[in-house]
């Protein structure tokens, strides 16, 4: 690439951090700032990368030839304001994962669900096969300690997110779609528009190319009637015995087999089952943390859709003796009450859930939902469940869960924490 030093502003995201890393094992000085310290960025510094803490504008360093933002950097931050005085280049996140995926052979992994553990396990599967792919993934996976993975060919594996047509900016040669719902709410008004942003992003793989997806799928099937490349249904893949619960996670094995020989047809069944039946999952994903004070077992999720809590408590419900305790933080006002009537369903299989304030991200609160009315649709349909102050408040009421009992802390906000909290207690 042309540029010699990158300043990434918010370094600390899961995105941000390994395109950080991914940029500086190709030889490009890279600094970065965040709003304040984290495993993540502790990781980044260990690797030489230099992250600065709070952001600011005299962090961009005054030779930067480019500055990359996440989503969750607004116009107005004074490093971007810094950035544009000085005219330097500036790229999203996403804008810049299309230029590097320009440039290679690229396996994009899309979908409302299991987009994080199909790209680990697909990872996995390539590099047990002595491929050797750069990865970049939403997570901590397990299997390699990181959320990148250098590779030293030209294959790139990437979870790809829709949220504001951030798919449209990569350049697939193979394009995995998991499954298809409603969601990110706040940019995509019905299911009809998130559907429209796919069937571009499925008209854009080449004639040489593949899509890997469910074409049964009645929120898929119809986008793919104007496909160009060739469609492999991943369902025809077997079930494989997995270390990780659910059946949704034996969906996403299937889907990353299908991928896996779209590279090399070559692999035998034989192979793909050792290499997913040794896959060890990714961080927030059904993780096990250890024991509460009394003795719970803290299981953690980054489960943050209706289907995916639901899909998630029905696997954790299989492996039950005692009670189990969800503590939920709901992600943006805009999804919690869009989708209310579906979250007010979803834990059925719970026996007491605590709802956390909402977590807001880059939305501001118009009063119109929250965490009480969420609490009171749950209950309404016969699971009890109460609204917190916040996540210390959280963290005091499970600590009544005892031995046999299951606690689970879900949400893509910081209720992971309470679950971390937990087990150092005990």
């Amino acid at each position: 690439m042309k540029y010699r030093k990158v300043h990434l502003v918010g370094i600390g995201g899961i995105g941000m951090s390994a395109l950080a890393q991914m940029l500086a094992h190709d030889g490009i000085a890279v600094t970065g700032s965040d709003r304040e310290k984290s495993p993540v960025t502790v990781m980044l510094e260990k690797k030489g990368i230099t992250v600065s803490i709070p952001q600011a504008a005299e962090n961009v360093p005054q030779d930067a030839d480019l500055v990359v933002y996440s989503d969750a950097v607004p116009e107005d931050n004074p490093e971007r304001a810094r950035a544009k005085e000085r005219g330097i280049e500036q790229f999203s996140y996403f804008a810049m994962l299309g230029k590097v995926s320009e440039g290679k052979r690229t396996i994009a992994i899309a979908g409302t669900h299991g987009k994080t553990t199909t790209t680990g396990m697909l990872a996995k599967l390539l590099i047990d096969a002595d491929e050797s792919p750069t990865v970049i993934v939403g997570s901590i996976m397990r299997d390699f300690g990181s959320n990148y993975v250098a590779g030293t060919g030209d294959l790139f594996v990437v979870e790809a997110c829709e949220y504001r047509d951030h798919l449209l900016e990569l350049s697939p040669e193979c394009l995995v779609i998991t499954n298809l719902e409603w969601d990110h709410t706040d940019y995509f008004p019905s299911l009809s528009a998130l559907q429209a942003s796919f069937k571009k992003a499925i008209e854009k793989v080449p004639a040489r190319g593949a899509i890997v997806t469910n074409p049964g799928n009645p929120n898929i099937a119809p986008l793919l009637k104007d496909a160009r490349a060739r469609l492999i249904d991943y369902t025809k893949e077997p079930a494989r015995d997995l270390k990780l619960p659910g059946n949704f996670n034996v969906d996403n094995a299937r889907a990353a087999a299908a991928a896996a020989r779209v590279v090399r047809p070559d692999l035998s069944e034989e192979r793909l089952a050792a290499s997913l039946g040794s896959f060890q999952g990714t961080w927030r994903r059904f993780e096990y943390k250890g024991k509460s004070p009394k003795g719970a077992f803290v299981y953690d999720d980054y489960a943050h859709h209706p289907t995916a809590i639901r899909e998630t408590l029905r696997a954790l419900r299989a492996k039950a003796v005692g009670r189990i305790y969800v503590a939920f933080h709901p992600h943006l006002y805009s999804r919690t009450k869009d989708l209310l009537e579906d979250f007010a369903t979803a834990f059925k299989d719970a026996d007491t859930v605590l709802i956390a304030p909402i977590y807001a991200a880059r939305e501001i609160d118009d009063v119109s939902v929250s965490s009480e009315l969420l609490a009171a649709k749950i209950c309404e349909h016969g699971t009890q469940a109460r609204a917190a102050a916040s996540l210390d408040a959280i963290e005091e009421l499970l600590g009544e869960a005892g031995e046999n009992d299951i606690v689970m802390t879900m949400g893509a906000g910081d209720i992971y924490k309470v679950a971390d909290a937990l087990v150092r207690k005990a």
